[in-house]
């Protein structure tokens, strides 16, 4: 491993996601976006919907959807838990249509029962995987 990467991994409760050295990597957070460079200050946060963008130590960029979950990092390695991360060929954009749709009528009705939070959780959702497919 070079000294400008660190060792990335992205698990999911279903595979191992994404394993490699890496030199940037950008994702949503609860407190914000986030980049984080090799040698980085030992940090965890809390991940919200976005886009995962990968650099890779050839310059080479993927990006996936990167929906729930924690981040760990440290000098020389960030470990991703998500409990959903997809490369924009697994998604399928009818579903998350129908996810925004079902979430903004939601939102619309305005209903006591509605838990609004969740609601607005699953637009964004929906949001991240069509962005990450168009």
């Amino acid at each position: 491993m070079a000294e400008n990467t660190m060792k990335l991994e992205v698990i999911t409760p279903e595979r191992s996601f994404y394993t490699g050295d890496v030199t940037f990597v950008e994702l949503n957070t609860t407190e914000g976006e986030v980049g984080i460079y090799a040698r980085h200050i030992p940090m965890t946060m809390i991940i919200a919907p976005g886009v995962l963008t990968i650099t890779e130590e050839d310059g080479t960029k993927k990006k996936a959807a990167l929906l729930k979950g924690f981040v760990e990092v440290t000098e020389t390695t960030m470990s991703i838990l998500a409990e959903v991360a997809e490369w924009p060929e697994d998604i399928d954009v009818e579903r998350a249509k129908k996810a925004e749709e079902r979430a903004r009528k939601r939102l619309e009705a305005k209903s006591a029962d509605i838990d609004i939070a969740r609601a607005e959780l699953a637009l964004k959702r929906a949001l991240v995987r069509k962005g990450l497919k168009a």
